[in-house]
């Protein structure tokens, strides 16, 4: 199972809008500040708008990153 989500994995940058997700891990220079965000492994988030900036949900609250962040988040679909 573990090996079908992990083929599964993408940035967030290349999920599609509308989606829930689940964080699987991060990965690159940002990672602390992106965990200080609320974006943590394990958790579900969804993608809301893909522009410049991604708008997204997590724990119940949207927020905007830079793609150069959503780029070091590694995401699956949820179901």
């Amino acid at each position: 199972m573990a090996e079908l989500e992990i083929d599964n994995a993408m940035t967030l940058n290349q999920a599609v809008v509308g989606c829930d997700l689940m964080i699987h891990f991060l990965s690159g220079p940002a990672c602390e500040r992106l965990r200080d965000m609320g974006f943590c492994e394990r958790m579900q988030v969804r993608k809301l708008a893909d522009g410049r900036n991604l708008i997204c949900s997590v724990c119940g609250t949207r927020m905007a990153i830079s793609r150069e962040l959503a780029d070091q988040v590694m995401v699956a679909p949820l179901g």
